[in-house]
């Protein structure tokens, strides 16, 4: 069965890019230290990293994102998503307008332009047809940025809520939480390192009756 997984980095005080992120400064300032531990040695760090990019049958993002990992300083065949670690997924971009034009051609890019819930499934269509191709499960993962993954929490789209939580405090930048409708979480996992705690929550969805739902 095919999922929708939010996997996101974030500091303690719950921002996913430190202060005036933009395109020559995507983390914003210090937000490198959000990423660390998917750089580290650490053996635990390095399989939640593995396991998280060999499930990914789709990526969706958000315009702003996609604009970094394209641009010149952006992603290359050393890095990447699940560079080194597995084959490729179909990313979904959601956007307002499709670029002109495409610099990492060697990745398979659709583009979205009816909003979030249409990019979303979109990307579970890919995320099935990839998983019928391998003979194995995978799933459609959100990999921000964070106002996108924001909205799919907000909106319900989400399934499961993969954090990996930071040893450090921004300040500022991006949060990640900006209200909505509150959700109930069901702790599946807990694994700290030296560079991180990466959790992960299963989404409880609102019964029909609960005022609070959304859909």
């Amino acid at each position: 069965m095919t999922h929708i997984i939010a996997d996101v980095s974030v500091s303690l005080d719950g921002f996913v890019t430190g202060p005036d992120p933009g395109p020559d400064n995507g983390l914003g300032t210090g937000g490198e230290a959000l990423h660390t531990w998917a750089f580290s040695d650490d053996p635990d760090d390095h399989r939640i990293l593995r396991e998280g990019t060999a499930r990914s049958g789709a990526v969706v993002l958000g315009r702003r994102l996609f604009d970094l990992v394209d641009g010149p300083g952006g992603w290359n065949d050393e890095t990447g998503y699940g560079a080194g670690e597995v084959g490729k997924p179909a990313f979904v971009v959601v956007t307002t307008s499709p670029p002109q034009s495409v610099r990492l051609t060697d990745l398979d890019w659709t583009f979205v332009t009816t909003g979030l819930s249409d990019a979303v499934s979109v990307a579970r269509e890919r995320a099935e047809a990839a998983s019928s191709a391998a003979g194995t499960d995978l799933d459609v993962v959100l990999m921000g940025g964070g106002a996108t993954i924001g909205s799919a929490l907000a909106a319900g789209l989400v399934d499961v809520l993969s954090l990996h939580l930071a040893p450090t405090i921004l300040g500022a930048g991006t949060p990640l939480f900006t209200g909505g409708v509150p959700r109930t979480l069901v702790q599946r996992s807990v694994t700290s390192t030296s560079t991180a705690t990466h959790l992960t929550y299963d989404i409880l969805r609102p019964s029909p009756e609960d005022p609070r739902a959304t859909r």
